[in-house]
């Protein structure tokens, strides 16, 4: 599931108001990074955005999903936390990043109980292989 070059420096083109985002390759996609904080996942040129208790409700009162794949191990597909983003906020820099932010919000709150640290080898604009 490739991302197109295109797609990520259009996003991180549109993103750029938020500050330094960065790209890194990840689950067969690119995960988008604000100081070492993943908020986005990119995968099949569509963008999922990081939601939590506090921002879930906005994506599903839209009718929007969760990105889900499948393991081999599980019947069921794995779910993230990472969900579709508003296709009319795509082609729009604020409300993107209004968006965006939030996402990078939900993602900080959700990092602040675990040992994670930050993203090495993101990059604007490409993706490390």
């Amino acid at each position: 599931m490739p991302v197109s070059p295109e797609y990520l420096d259009y996003l991180l083109d549109l993103l750029q108001p938020l500050g330094p985002v960065g790209a890194k390759r990840m689950f067969g996609g690119a995960g988008l990074f604000l100081d070492g904080t993943m908020f986005g996942l990119i995968v099949d040129d569509v963008l999922y955005l990081k939601a939590d208790g506090q921002t879930r409700g906005a994506f599903e009162a839209r009718g929007l999903g969760p990105f889900t794949y499948k393991k081999k191990s599980r019947k069921e597909p794995v779910r993230l936390s990472y969900f579709e983003a508003p296709p009319d906020v795509i082609d729009d820099s604020d409300g993107l990043c209004a968006w965006g932010r939030d996402a990078w919000d939900a993602a900080r709150r959700a990092d602040r109980g675990t040992a994670r640290g930050t993203a090495r080898g993101t990059t604007r604009g490409t993706i490390r292989k």
